[in-house]
């Protein structure tokens, strides 16, 4: 009987009540949305349903005598494309199955480094297409290849070059009608900052820096002369540059150059400028002392390091080892200097890749640990390792070295972090141009530079 039919729900579809169920009338508000929810979904279930007589789209026709089961949904894109890396894996040998790619090259024949992917979310440096995005000007270009070819390294020379360039730029500048210049010059630097960090990621320094000049130029008063106005702006970026980078590169030297008496034996690791200008100022001051140059691949920047010291008018005696020759050096080591990249509020220290393992064996050996670093490169955040934001070296500079081109092989990638942080409880104190900080009273530097708010 039809009664029949309609009482008995099919085994699938929850949405018409058994006749054991009471009536709507019955049924109570929350009972009542309850059946109205599994109608619905009774309904789209049946909507989903593919009928006999509709085809499919982008599949072949469907006879009557058919079986309707045989019809089957296209495959998702992601089972797609886990399937096609999964070939690809196996056709491919630069390829392993812990995600590890070989280095490829492009149309050019150059090396082209695809990482790890549990290294994806380091900065990596990119090369400059020929496609520019946006009005950028040529300083800025020119100072893009500079920085992606690492032809400008380090914290204090990107950051100069950088100011040097938006001088220009705001120079070039001419505001159009219906504008004013304290609103409309950010939106023109806007692109020339994301062709910088496009090609090479932002330093801490960098965003510091470009920080204050937004604000300088914010601070602008809409009525004054456009050409006053840009000289103002680039008076300000002189003032930073002579304040906050080479004045406090001087006392440091003298405040660091206090530490280093007759007799003693510097450690350094790789190049720093301010250390750099630390121990030829206290060469100047006649003191006898020696340094010991630890460098490590694929930078060996201490070569250059090596270089000024002992090529100076009185050089300093030097002695040049790698990073594995560390242990055997410590023991005769008076003090270690080293820089930084920047400086955290929890009193880490973010610096060229090296810097820890230097630190922590300094630490077990009884060596004081001292970084020389200047308070704009301090930074509000909080890093507790260097594997949540780092960079890597490009692979045309990391297989510069011939005899690491002759043991390449298709399967083996080179992976060169930049940068590693080293924990405040390894460092003895902090030479900065506020004075002498241990790194327990780092976040105290905003308050000493006079704000009032970290």
């Amino acid at each position: 009987m039809p009664v029949a039919t309609i009482a008995v729900p099919p085994p699938h579809s929850g949405a018409v009540p058994s006749p054991g169920q009471p009536s709507q009338k019955s049924m109570s508000k929350a009972e009542r949305r309850e059946l109205q929810e599994k109608q619905r979904a009774a309904k789209l279930v049946t909507k989903q349903q593919p009928q006999p007589g509709k085809q499919q789209p982008n599949s072949q026709p469907v006879g009557q005598n058919q079986p309707q089961t045989k019809a089957k949904p296209p495959p998702t894109p992601q089972k797609k494309a886990f399937g096609a890396d999964v070939s690809g894996a196996k056709q491919h040998a630069s390829t392993s199955r812990d995600g590890a790619v070989g280095g490829t090259e492009d149309a050019s024949g150059k090396p082209v480094s695809h990482g790890l992917r549990i290294f994806s979310h380091f900065g990596q440096t990119k090369p400059i297409q020929h496609t520019l995005k946006g009005d950028i000007h040529p300083e800025i270009i020119r100072l893009g290849l500079l920085f992606s070819e690492f032809r400008i390294c380090g914290a204090n020379a990107r950051c100069i070059a950088t100011l040097t360039a938006f001088k220009k730029v705001i120079q070039d500048y001419t505001t159009p009608a219906h504008n004013t210049l304290s609103r409309h010059l950010m939106t023109h630097l806007s692109p020339q900052i994301t062709h910088l960090v496009s090609a090479r990621p932002m330093s801490v320094t960098m965003g510091n820096a470009i920080r204050e000049l937004k604000l300088e130029i914010s601070a602008i008063d809409i009525d004054m002369v456009e050409q006053d106005a840009k000289d103002t702006l680039c008076s300000k970026i002189d003032i930073y540059i002579r304040d906050r980078i080479i004045i406090a590169d001087e006392v440091i030297q003298e405040l660091a150059g206090k530490k280093i008496k007759d007799g003693d034996v510097i450690l350094t690791y790789a190049r720093s400028s301010v250390v750099e200008k630390v121990l030829l100022q206290a060469q100047k001051d006649e003191k006898k002392f020696s340094v010991i140059i630890v460098d490590s691949k694929p930078l060996l920047e201490g070569k250059a390091l090596l270089k000024v010291l002992t090529g100076s008018q009185y050089p300093i005696p030097c002695t040049y080892a790698l990073l594995p020759a560390l242990p055997s050096l410590l023991p005769e080591v008076t003090t270690v200097l080293v820089g930084a990249h920047s400086l955290f509020s929890n009193g880490a220290v973010y610096s060229r890749a090296g810097t820890a393992m230097v630190a922590m064996m300094a630490k077990a050996h009884s060596v004081p640990v001292v970084v020389c670093c200047e308070t704009y490169k301090f930074s509000e955040g909080v890093m507790v390792d260097g594997f949540s934001k780092n960079e890597l070296v490009p692979l045309s500079i990391a297989q510069s070295d011939q005899n690491l081109k002759s043991v390449a092989t298709p399967n083996l990638e080179i992976l060169n972090p930049l940068y590693d942080l080293t924990p405040p409880t390894y460092i003895t104190a902090v030479v900065t141009e506020v004075g002498l900080i241990p790194p327990s009273s780092i976040s105290s530097i905003p308050l000493a530079l006079g704000k009032t708010t970290l």
